[in-house]
């Protein structure tokens, strides 16, 4: 496509300069204010109308030299509070604070596409939005606060792309539908009776109640739903007790409930209530459950998703693109899917990187973020073609 790769070429170095730039410096979601000073920086020096959108977020506009349609791509910008344990030249000056998600990559991919982009804007037929967007990481997410500060007025389409560990470096993992999973909380209060540990028949032991509960919930996806349709239910801590010769009185437990479609999540929500109540009725307890919805899920139109699978394979070789099972993580990318239509795709960065995401010695494939411009260039001007 007109000299891409090799203008995309040229720039690798930046591109992974920038990528270190955000990783030496993270920020934790609505605190990226360095992030986002040196990305305003950046985009009004190539001649984009830039504005601040929730919070420390940013819309960059690139108008064409033609008219035509609007396309939206977006990066999220936030970190996560992981305590890096990599040694390499480039890992986090912040303490506690690490980019363990790639957001980094993803940011500096969208700079290269954006100045790939703007050299091309007196021909360019039709808008492309730059959406950098905080708070991806931290409920209620920096998606909904963008759409519903005008983020996406008058776009057509909108496109992200995640780096994506579980794949081999340069491979597109697309999905059409629900690609990504509605992500809940709860909490789980067990109350019982405390006491002298020597002495359990006069207490009512919550810890008891509250381990027969952990695997009780475990029949709700292999017992209550079907096996066709994805479900985890999973705690993820238990708090209780102060002393090894006492029963506490209470026990707290926390987790996630991941489904991909509201009517399971519906029955999920429910039947793990019954089962935390009757559990615990069981030893003579009694549970509080409290149950918190959190991004939907997301929903890839199946038009745009060919779209980028037809992309891709002409840009990075049919071998490339890959069709992958849903993936149980939650994405606020999905409240830009609800409002128009649009595709999130996977870029693989796993050759060589045995850890995974989240994990205080993640790291990136940084092959991958050429192929990341590309893509998402490549995507923007096809979109962009007269229909």
């Amino acid at each position: 496509m007109d000299n891409l790769a090799s203008e995309i070429g040229s720039m690798t170095a930046a591109l992974v300069e920038w990528r270190r730039d955000f990783h030496r410096h993270p920020e934790l979601a609505f605190e990226e204010r360095r992030t986002s000073a040196v990305l305003r920086t950046f985009l009004e020096s190539l001649g984009l109308e830039v504005r601040g959108c929730a919070g420390t977020g940013l819309v960059a506009v690139l108008r064409g030299g033609r008219p035509g349609r609007t396309v939206a791509l977006r990066a999220d910008m936030d970190a996560l509070p992981v305590a890096e344990a990599s040694d390499h030249e480039y890992r986090s000056l912040n303490a506690g604070v690490m980019h363990a998600c790639g957001h980094d990559g993803h940011m500096a991919i969208l700079m290269g596409t954006a100045a790939i982009l703007s050299a091309r804007r007196e021909t360019l037929p039709g808008t492309v939005v730059f959406l950098f967007q905080p708070a991806e990481e931290r409920p209620p997410g920096g998606a909904r606060l963008m759409v519903e500060e005008g983020a996406l007025d008058g776009v057509d389409r909108v496109f992200g792309l995640h780096l994506w560990q579980p794949l081999p470096t340069g491979v597109v993992g697309l999905r059409a539908g629900a690609a990504m999973a509605q992500a809940d909380n709860f909490e789980v209060v067990v109350c019982g009776r405390g006491g002298h540990a020597s002495q359990p028949e006069r207490t009512v032991d919550p810890v008891v109640a509250a381990s027969h509960v952990v695997v009780a919930a475990q029949t709700i996806a292999s017992r209550f739903t079907t096996p066709l349709e994805p479900v985890v239910v999973s705690f993820t801590t238990i708090h209780g007790g102060e002393a090894h010769n006492i029963i506490p009185d209470s026990v707290v437990m926390t987790g996630t409930v991941r489904t991909l479609d509201r009517g399971t999540q519906s029955l999920v929500r429910e039947r793990l209530g019954e089962v935390c109540e009757a559990t615990c009725r069981v030893f003579g307890a009694s549970a509080e459950f409290a149950y918190t919805e959190g991004y939907p899920p997301v929903v890839n139109d199946p038009a745009s998703v060919e779209l980028v699978r037809r992309v891709a394979a002409r840009e990075l070789g049919a071998d490339s693109v890959k069709a992958i099972a849903p993936v149980m993580g939650g994405e606020d990318f999905a409240y830009y899917l609800q409002r128009v239509p649009g595709a999130f795709a996977f870029l693989g960065i796993g050759d060589g990187r045995v850890h995974p995401h989240h994990s205080a010695r993640f790291d990136i494939d940084e092959r991958a973020l050429p192929l990341g411009v590309r893509l998402m260039t490549a995507v923007a001007l096809e979109m962009l073609q007269p229909a």
